[in-house]
């Protein structure tokens, strides 16, 4: 078994030398020997070569200083590492596709900021999956799978990879956070319609059906230098060139689901809607023809098959124009002629080969004639691909067709990289242009004009539920005299009722969940408006803050701002509409003009929100035989037109239209009449 040995200190080793041998010069010796151990000597070298040290003993490492060589390797590292760099930012798109903005890897803040690191390893998983499919398709060319794979794997080839998203986009669509950009002006989108490369434009005028009209731009065709829209003159011109181009206005009513739940009844509404939009373009409205109004909904299909079709054979460039939020992203994204070419075939067309007539292997032109495909049709295709443009000529010339204002059009790829839909007030940041056909035209998605929104005066955990997503189906809501009818807290609504009035106000709120409806007493709506009782309230309560529970979704600087946005009148008359059986022909059979009362309505529109329909009867006065007054000469009865006053913040976010009968198409579903229970003697 070994002993471990325990070795003597250099100190001990010298006492032993001294006892041992007395003289001097061992004891100088072994001194002299013992201090080199403990201290040795400092070896002077090369200042290249001399190491440091840190001298805080926490923290003691070497340090080792560059060699002119090794600092000559960093450098190049270095240098490699920033080419690295910038050939990675190179690979950017030139313009984010889904808002447009420009690629930048500065301002991470801003729109189209690219994070490199996360784009290159984005990349790289989209070469694994490209890798995996050319495998797939190796295999399918040497006739491993069925030829039905095949067929799909050549439609697979032809769509593009998609194209990276800015960091700004990726929050939208999958966080729900981001901020609005600077909305442009009517100045700014002129300048940049005027920079069309193309002599053939038309514009698409969003409107949104949740409060339509109050999303139309009245004076667009001044604004935008256009041609006046055509009148119902029969020598009106249908086309006008101005400055050597031709541009043409449609009126598109995007979510039109929100009106009716059946397409047969939205199309029964085109009337109404021309009307309504006459109304809102104002005298120079009320000759005009409007045959170009579309109800479009993105969400049901509804008419985006003739958008798409008159989108594809006029060609040219086709402009986006809207307020913010209308559904202008939405709608390109169903409108867009995708998978299409020059020859309107699309992609799969194309692309998919009968293979069951050709045979697996063919050594002769005798053996492709067996397979049940003549040289004639091989001729045709050949001649087809010799008439293709070669993408690569064009890619080499700068495209002229780039402006100060208008950005580079996205390589044209049969289906390309969409708009990002956001319920997000300005996503848009810059003009979208995608070009279709090969280069037969072009859809652009411009940036949504300023509106006035109501969302600065809204809490922020209630800004998701300020959009209507589908159809609402209202509750019957009853207002009598001393009443008042609140949404959401924010905006009331007070008849114009006299004490002993027994009239009665239905309104039905066509609004998302944040503006529910609340009825409640005039003093108590006041003050949950505005947060302080009023003096209705009686001496006790005035002035006090209001310590109710009724929920409210205004924030407090908008509970200070609540004033009057006007008062407005019931005056259009829905008596035929709403009499029921006395004026049916299958019943009562009556004229309304002879019923003992009258029934008027209005659809009051919230900007940006709804609208809420509201609904009043009021008696005829009786015919007097003792004295005949104007109003009795010229057959009118007199009868008083109902009235209500809006309050809101500002006074602002208010109008009014005719009514469109809304509770009438959209409301509750009646049961069918077999199922109905008899009454029970």
């Amino acid at each position: 078994m070994l002993k471990r040995v325990r070795w003597p200190s250099p100190a001990c080793a010298a006492r032993l030398s001294c006892m041992a041998c007395c003289s001097a010069e061992v004891h100088v010796a072994a001194a002299r020997q013992t201090r080199l151990q403990r201290y040795p000597q400092p070896k002077w070298v090369e200042q290249s070569s001399r190491r440091l040290f840190s001298t805080s003993r926490r923290h003691q490492q070497e340090a080792v200083p560059q060699r002119e060589d090794q600092h000559d390797a960093g450098l190049v590292d270095s240098d490699a590492s920033g080419l690295e760099r910038l050939e990675r930012i190179k690979r950017l798109p030139v313009a984010c596709p889904g808002c447009g903005a420009h690629s930048q890897t500065v301002a991470p803040h801003s729109a189209g900021y690219y994070d490199v690191d996360k784009v290159d390893n984005g990349w790289k998983k989209g070469q694994q999956q490209e890798d995996e499919d050319q495998a797939f398709r190796q295999a399918m060319n040497a006739g491993a799978l069925n030829n039905d794979a095949s067929a799909g794997g050549a439609v697979n080839a032809a769509v593009a990879s998609p194209i990276p998203i800015c960091t700004r986009c990726h929050e939208l669509r999958y966080h729900s956070r981001g901020q609005s950009i600077v909305h442009p002006s009517m100045e700014s989108l002129q300048a940049v319609i005027e920079e069309s490369p193309h002599k053939h434009n038309h514009i698409y005028h969003v409107l949104d059906a949740a409060d339509f009209p109050m999303s139309l731009i009245p004076n667009l065709q001044h604004a935008l230098g256009l041609p006046r829209l055509r009148t119902r003159n029969r020598r009106s011109k249908t086309l006008k060139y101005v400055h050597g181009r031709v541009a043409e206005v449609s009126f598109i009513v995007a979510r039109s689901d929100l009106l009716a739940p059946q397409k047969e009844q939205v199309d029964r509404l085109l009337p109404y809607l021309q009307d309504v939009l006459r109304d809102a373009l104002g005298r120079d409205g009320r000759n005009l023809r409007l045959g170009h109004v579309r109800c479009v909904s993105a969400k049901r299909g509804w008419w985006t098959r003739h958008v798409k079709s008159d989108i594809w054979k006029r060609g040219g460039a086709g402009w986006m124009v809207g307020k913010v939020n209308v559904g202008k992203s939405a709608l390109f994204d169903v409108v867009f002629p995708k998978g299409r070419s020059a020859g309107q075939k699309s992609v799969a067309e194309h692309a998919v080969v009968d293979t069951f007539r050709i045979p697996r292997t063919a050594h002769s032109p005798g053996d492709l004639s067996e397979g049940g495909v003549g040289h004639e049709e091989y001729r045709e295709i050949e001649l087809q691909s010799d008439h293709e443009p070669d993408d690569d000529d064009d890619d080499d010339d700068e495209p002229s067709d780039i402006g100060p204002l208008l950005p580079p059009a996205q390589p044209e790829t049969p289906y390309p990289s969409m708009p990002l839909v956001s319920s997000l007030p300005g996503t848009t940041a810059s003009p979208i242009r995608i070009p279709f056909g090969n280069k037969r035209g072009e859809l652009i998605d411009l940036p949504g004009i300023q509106r006035a929104t109501i969302e600065q005066h809204i809490k922020p955990e209630h800004h998701k539920q300020l959009v209507m997503k589908s159809r609402i189906v209202p509750e019957q809501v009853t207002i009598k005299s001393g009443q008042s009818i609140l949404l959401g807290g924010l905006i009331r609504i007070t008849p114009n009722l006299a004490a002993d009035s027994r009239l009665v106000m239905l309104a039905y709120a066509f609004t998302p969940p944040a503006f529910s409806p609340h009825r409640t007493s005039t003093a108590k709506a006041v003050a949950i408006q505005t947060g302080v009782h009023p003096e209705l309230s009686g001496e006790e309560l005035a002035g006090q803050p209001y310590t109710g529970t009724v929920p409210t979704i205004a924030t407090a600087l908008a509970k200070s701002r609540i004033s009057s946005a006007g008062t407005f009148k019931l005056e259009w008359d829905v008596t035929k509409r709403r009499a029921g059986p006395l004026t049916d022909k299958a019943a009562g059979k009556q004229k309304a003009d002879r019923l003992p009362f009258t029934v008027y309505s209005a659809d009051l529109l919230v900007e940006s929100v709804g609208w809420v329909e509201l609904v009043c009867q009021v008696r005829r006065r009786s015919d007097s035989f003792l004295d005949s007054d104007a109003l009795a000469e010229l057959g009118m009865d007199g009868a008083k037109v109902p009235e209500v006053e809006v309050f809101s913040p500002e006074g602002k976010y208010v109008g009014v239209r005719r009514p469109m009968n809304g509770w009438l198409l959209g409301g509750p579903k009646k049961p069918a009449v077999g199922r109905e229970q008899r009454r029970q003697v």
